[in-house]
């Protein structure tokens, strides 16, 4: 769990929170890749929420149904009214066959306009898809400096991003001076203070020596 000060109000921030969060939204924006490779993008609400899990509910028919199966990776956004970014990045899967009708009651019984569009036995037309494993990416541009860090649900990877100062550092300040976040500290050699970086890249285009790099998009396991 992050915990951090910002005058007098304390945040705390973790992967059940953000999940949490993302109830609290309600509508969010599932992003997934069709047959063709393009980009596409929809709202769902028909979701139920577990403290380490979410279920989500669709009909077999549609092409978002069948791009899940083909491929299941997808992307969910939720933004706050208090200027929070929550991204999730999974692959999601079928629930057992065996399993798909208690969740889909489950999620008809808490989001109750659905029974109006998939009136009485027309909800059997609908599957439910889980997500167990993921990346929460959490970034709250609501504070100064910016606060973002991410996190993981089941066996989700975190993917570094943003950018680094590597040993070719001169300690000349300049990155320091042109950061809008005022997160690069002093050191040998500076160092990028990554949970207030914007990863707008003003630093790797102001270095007059290029000894900012990318940070690279491997990703590795988190416990």
């Amino acid at each position: 769990m992050i915990e951090w000060q910002e005058g007098a109000e304390k945040f705390k921030m973790d992967a059940k929170t953000c999940l949490k969060k993302l109830q609290y939204v309600g509508v969010l924006a599932f992003a997934t890749v069709d047959q063709y490779k393009n980009p596409q993008i929809r709202n769902i609400s028909a979701i139920h929420y577990e403290p380490d899990a979410i279920y989500f509910f669709t009909a077999r028919g549609k092409d978002f149904c069948q791009e899940l199966l083909l491929d299941g990776r997808v992307q969910i956004l939720g933004y706050t009214k208090y200027k929070e970014m929550i991204r999730l990045s999974a692959k999601a899967v079928p629930v057992p066959e065996t399993e798909q009708k208690k969740w889909i009651d489950m999620i008809f019984e808490e989001q109750p306009y659905l029974s109006n569009v998939y009136p009485g036995k027309t909800r059997r037309i609908g599957i439910v898809f889980e997500i167990k494993n993921a990346q929460i990416e959490y970034f709250h541009l609501g504070v100064n400096p910016i606060f973002r860090e991410s996190y993981v649900i089941g066996k989700g990877n975190i993917s570094e991003k943003g950018y680094q100062i590597t040993e070719k550092c001169i300690e000349c300040g300049i990155c320091a001076k042109n950061c809008p976040q005022r997160c690069i500290i002093e050191g040998t050699p500076f160092q990028i203070q990554q949970n207030h970086c914007l990863h707008c890249g003003n630093c790797y285009e102001n270095c007059p020596v290029g000894a900012i790099k990318k940070r690279g998009m491997t990703q590795k396991q988190c416990s």
